[in-house]
C-alpha cells in the first residue's frame, strides 16, 4: 500500500503498535485517545492490529467505538491459525467479535522476534503508524521504539500517542512481554 500522508488515506491502513505493559488505568487512556484520533480518519482508512491484550485490544474497541473499520491480524503456522499464548486468548476472542476483517499472518506468537517481524510487515504495508509509546528505548522486551524507528526508516508517517497521565506497569517476571 502506498503511504499518502500523515492520516493513513488512499488506501493506507492505520497500523497501531504500543507497549503492552500499560497500567488498567493507562489502556482506558489510550482507548479514549484512539477513539478520537480514528474518529478523525479518512473514510477509507482502516485500522489495522496484531492480536493481543492491552494496546491492540484498547485499539478494537477504539475503532469499533469511532466507527473505523478494523483488521485483525492473527497468526498462522503451516495455513491453520495458531493458538495465542493464555494472556491473549481473551482479548483474541474480544478482537475477533469486533473485527471486520481477519487477516491471516504466518509468525509465532510465543516468539517475541517472530512477533517483532509481524509487526514490521503491518507497518511497511501501512500509511500511518499510531504508536502508543512513552518515548522509552527499546528494552530488550518492548519493541515499540524499533517499530517507530523502523517506520521512519520506511518513510510510513507516525504519530506518537501518549495520554497524559499514563503509565506502564513495573515488570515483575522476568521475560514479560512488552
Amino acid at each position: 500500500m502506498s503511504a499518502t500522508g500523515d492520516d493513513g488515506g488512499a488506501g493506507g491502513d492505520i497500523a497501531v503498535v504500543g507497549h503492552a505493559d500499560l497500567s488498567p488505568d493507562t489502556l482506558l487512556l489510550v482507548e479514549s485517545t484512539l477513539r478520537a484520533r480514528l474518529a478523525r480518519r479518512p473514510v477509507r482508512a482502516t485500522a489495522l492490529v496484531r492480536t493481543g491484550a492491552g494496546t491492540p485490544l484498547a485499539s478494537g474497541r477504539a475503532a469499533r467505538a469511532s466507527g473505523c473499520p478494523l483488521t485483525v491480524v492473527i497468526p498462522t503456522r503451516a495455513g491453520m491459525p495458531a493458538m495465542p499464548p493464555p494472556r491473549d486468548r481473551m482479548a483474541t476472542g474480544e478482537l475477533l467479535t469486533l473485527a471486520d476483517q481477519v487477516r491471516l499472518l504466518t509468525y509465532d506468537p510465543a516468539s517475541r522476534d517472530s512477533c517483532i517481524g509481524a509487526d514490521e510487515r503491518l507497518v511497511a504495508s501501512s500509511g500511518l503508524l499510531l504508536a502508543v509509546w512513552d518515548g522509552s528505548p527499546s528494552n530488550g522486551r518492548d519493541a515499540t521504539a524499533h517499530l517507530v524507528t523502523y517506520a521512519r526508516a520506511r518513510g510510513v508517517p507516525v504519530e506518537v500517542l501518549w495520554p497524559a497521565g499514563a503509565a506502564r506497569e513495573a515488570v515483575t517476571a522476568i521475560g514479560a512481554k512488552g
